[in-house]
C-alpha cells in the first residue's frame, strides 16, 4: 500500500504514526508511514523505533491489508500480539463520522483475530478545546538551558548498596508507572541509567532509563522514560527535581530535544507545562465494547 501524502497530510493534526508513538515535526513523511507497513510481515524493528531497546520482536504492527485511506480521511488498523491481544485503529480526518467508522473497523477486527480488546486512538490539534487523553509536549534542548537539578540526585548506581537495595521495594509499589518492568530490565541487562531521588536511606522517586537516540532523520532525541515519585514523598518538589536532572542530563550529552507524553491535567502534565514544553497535540482513546463482532459503544 502506498500512501498519498496530499491526502494523509492535511489529517495529520497531531505528530503521531501507529506502532510509534508521537514523533517531532521535523520527522513526519509519507515514508515514515510506509516504513511501518514494510516492518510488519516479520515485526522487525525499526533502527529509530524506541521499543526496540528492549529486544525481542515488535509486539504491535500495522494491519496493512485492512488500511482506510480516502481524499478526507485514513484509518490505520494496528494489532498487539502481546498478552490476550488488542486492536487499535488510528482515526486521522476532521469528519464527524470519522469515529463511528474506525470503531466499526475496530469492532471487525477484533473479531477476526480473537483479541480481548478493541480502541480508537485520535490524534487531535494542539488547539483542541477541553482536550482529554494524553498531551505531547516537546522539549527543545537547543532553545533553553537546563540547569542541573540541586536536589536529592543521583544515578540509582552512585547510591550505598543499602540505598540501591531499595529501589526493588519503590518499582514494585511503582508497578502501574512501569517501574516494575524498568527493575527486571536493570537486573537482566543492561540499559541506561535510572536517576533516583532518595529520603531517609530509600528510593522515593525515580525516572529512567537515560538514554538517546536517532531519529528518523537521524537527529539526537532523549528517548522516554519512566517517571515517578511515591505517594509518600509527594508534595515536596522531587518529581521537578528529578526531571530537570533528566533534562541536564540529556542536554549535556547532546540530545537536540525530547517528546513527552502526559496525562492531561495529571501532575506530569502541569510540570512540563510550568517549564515551558510546547504543545505538540493530544492523543484521545476510546475503547471499543464489542458483542459477536459489532459495535456497541465507544467509551472514553
Amino acid at each position: 500500500m502506498v500512501f498519498r501524502w496530499d491526502w494523509l497530510r492535511p489529517v495529520l493534526t497531531a505528530p503521531v504514526v501507529p506502532t510509534l508513538g508521537p514523533v517531532h515535526p521535523h520527522a513526519l513523511s509519507v515514508d515514515l508511514f510506509e516504513a511501518t507497513f514494510l516492518v510488519a510481515s516479520d515485526r522487525r524493528f525499526l533502527p529509530y523505533d524506541k521499543d526496540r531497546r528492549w529486544g525481542g520482536e515488535k509486539q504491535e504492527i500495522v494491519l496493512a491489508d485492512d488500511l482506510v485511506h480516502h481524499p478526507d480521511y485514513t484509518l490505520v488498523p494496528t494489532l498487539l500480539t502481546r498478552g490476550r491481544g488488542a486492536v487499535k485503529v488510528f482515526a486521522y480526518g476532521h469528519r464527524s463520522d470519522v469515529p463511528d467508522q474506525a470503531a466499526e473497523l475496530a469492532a471487525k477486527l477484533a473479531a477476526v483475530h480473537g483479541t480481548a480488546s478493541a480502541r480508537i486512538v485520535r490524534p487531535l490539534a494542539p488547539d483542541t478545546s477541553h482536550p482529554r487523553g494524553v498531551r505531547i509536549q516537546l522539549q527543545d534542548f537547543k532553545a533553553r538551558h537546563c540547569p542541573p537539578s540541586g536536589g536529592p540526585i543521583q544515578r540509582l548506581e552512585d547510591w550505598p548498596a543499602p540505598v540501591r537495595s531499595t529501589f526493588t521495594t519503590f518499582a514494585q509499589t511503582m508497578a502501574a508507572d512501569g517501574f516494575a518492568f524498568l527493575d527486571r530490565q536493570l537486573k537482566s541487562k543492561e540499559c541506561g541509567p535510572v536517576l533516583v531521588a532518595v529520603l531517609e536511606d530509600r528510593v522515593v522517586g525515580a525516572i529512567g532509563p537515560m538514554e538517546i537516540g536517532s531519529d528518523p532523520t537521524g537527529v539526537a532525541q532523549l528517548m522516554p522514560q519512566y517517571f515517578a515519585v511515591h505517594p509518600d514523598a509527594r508534595g515536596r518538589g522531587l518529581g521537578r527535581h528529578l526531571w530537570r536532572a533528566a533534562m541536564h542530563w540529556g542536554q549535556t550529552r547532546g540530545a537536540a530535544y525530547q517528546i513527552l507524553q502526559t496525562e492531561v491535567g495529571g501532575a506530569s502534565d502541569h510540570l512540563c507545562r510550568a517549564e515551558g514544553l510546547v504543545t505538540l497535540g493530544f492523543v484521545e482513546a476510546s475503547t471499543v465494547c464489542v458483542l459477536h463482532g459489532s459495535v456497541r459503544d465507544a467509551l472514553p
